[in-house]
């Protein structure tokens, strides 16, 4: 006797695929992942605790993206680190648009639940510095300031600082291209060729603007996240015990590629 095989049950997925939206999403781990401190719950903590949550799962989008981006410049691409960037260069954009949803909150609420934060800071998002590291500004003291690093958050930073930037992938580009990067007076003479050759050498003039790019978006990023704190808490130390605003105001001038940024005054 041939067996009949059950029509697909038109309340599922295609081919009676049964995957629902909230298992593919893992929302019900997702969602019960907001767990207030206060007791009772402050209503602005909900808030705070979703934003920061949001910032770490761009994060890791970023992560994967600039890591992409980084291992296809070492393989001598151009166009695919580009548009990585490029996709880089919106969310980042969402990063700061996102600091204006913090700032509808009043000092005062803020001051309600605050305390319970300490001794957590954001100066110890790992993804936030891993970022960083991959970006090309890579600071192995950070390692040693931070002493609540767990085992394996330790070894993706130690593993962030020994392995290549995109800054040592861009410039894989460059060497592969036939421009002299030994030191930094030859490498100002391939910008400054490429500069005035966009004809000629397009992809790699384009591919050097997204990197400023995503440098400038992460500066614009801390200059607004400085202002963000201090009409929070003003002069207040940090919650992790840095200088708050004092220490936040000092990162806003660094930059991931200051070559490509003196490359304007040469010119």
């Amino acid at each position: 006797m041939t067996e009949v095989t059950p029509a697909p049950d038109a309340r599922f997925g295609e081919q009676g695929g049964q995957l629902t939206y909230s298992d593919y999403l893992r929302l019900a781990d997702l969602l019960a992942a907001q767990v207030p401190e206060s007791d009772p719950a402050s209503h602005d903590e909900l808030l705070f605790i979703t934003i920061h949550q949001v910032y770490e799962l761009w994060f890791k989008l970023l992560l994967a993206e600039l890591t992409d981006a980084r291992d296809r410049m070492l393989a001598g691409e151009t166009y695919l680190p580009r548009m990585r960037l490029e996709r880089c260069h919106v969310v980042e954009r969402v990063l700061v648009g996102q600091v204006d949803v913090i700032d509808t909150m009043t000092p005062q609420d803020f001051l309600v639940f605050r305390t319970k934060l300490a001794p957590a800071s954001g100066f110890q998002s790992v993804q936030f510095r891993e970022i960083e590291f991959l970006s090309g500004l890579k600071d192995p003291h950070f390692l040693r300031r931070f002493r609540g690093l767990s085992g394996p958050e330790r070894e993706r930073l130690e593993r962030r600082l020994a392995e290549p930037s995109l800054w040592d992938g861009f410039l894989a580009v460059l060497g592969r291209a036939g421009f002299d990067v030994t030191d930094p007076e030859a490498r100002f003479g391939a910008y400054q060729r490429i500069a005035a050759d966009r004809e000629r050498h397009g992809p790699l003039w384009d591919l050097a603007e997204a990197l400023v790019a995503h440098d400038q978006a992460f500066s614009l990023w801390r200059a607004r996240h400085v202002l963000m704190a201090e009409r929070q808490i003003g002069t207040k130390p940090g919650t992790g015990g840095s200088a708050g605003g004092a220490y936040l105001r000092s990162r806003v001038e660094t930059r991931f590629y200051p070559e490509l940024w003196e490359l304007r005054s040469r010119l």
